[in-house]
């Protein structure tokens, strides 16, 4: 088996790659993340895993580089992560009882031969109705200002939401593991 690489910086992800309980070394690569302008969060998040895995092709050759990038979307509009108490407490109020789409990228590079497996895997979140004291109580707990969405569905986040829809949970989390053995095996990796 080739050495797997995980092309990031995010404790998130290297948290749920573990649970594979497969060898890894991460490395964060530095790529541009600014969506180009006509292109749509599915373009956008598939376009930027892949980079993030071919960023790190040429230092890491004979590996398996799985590079993956997500984004948060209420009424038809990318939202980021809030980095702030202000803004994480308005992304929370402008997604009470909404659905929020997570759309997450996800690419497995082989370096040795450069073969490229792309795909987006999608999840909604159906939010409760929250109210302002709700949203301050669970933003001074949890602090999750580094997540697209301003929760943390590993967590207390979870209180947040009355239910939720899609084909891989820990997509949500930031890397489809699901979609990933799919991606492992066809590069014949044996998981488990």
């Amino acid at each position: 088996m080739l050495p797997l690489l995980l092309a990031s910086s995010s404790i998130y992800r290297r948290e749920l790659l573990s649970r594979l309980h497969l060898p890894f070394i991460c490395s964060s690569p530095d790529i541009d993340e600014s969506p180009y302008s006509d292109e749509s969060a599915i373009e956008l998040v598939k376009r930027l895993a892949e980079q993030k895995a071919r960023a790190l092709a040429a230092s890491h050759p004979g590996h398996l580089i799985i590079g993956s990038d997500q984004v948060a979307a209420l009424d038809g509009r990318i939202i980021g992560k809030p980095h702030t108490f202000e803004n994480a407490r308005e992304q929370l109020l402008a997604a009470s009882g909404k659905q929020v789409s997570f759309l997450t990228g996800l690419a497995l590079l082989n370096s040795e031969t450069g073969q490229c497996q792309v795909d987006c895997v999608p999840f909604t979140v159906h939010m409760r109705e929250l109210g302002a004291e709700r949203i301050e109580r669970y933003l001074r707990i949890e602090q999750p200002y580094d997540c697209a969405g301003s929760f943390k569905a590993e967590g207390l986040g979870v209180s947040l939401f009355q239910g939720t829809e899609g084909p891989d949970a820990t997509s949500l989390v930031g890397l489809p593991l699901i979609r990933l053995v799919d991606m492992l095996l066809a590069e014949g990796v044996q998981i488990p």
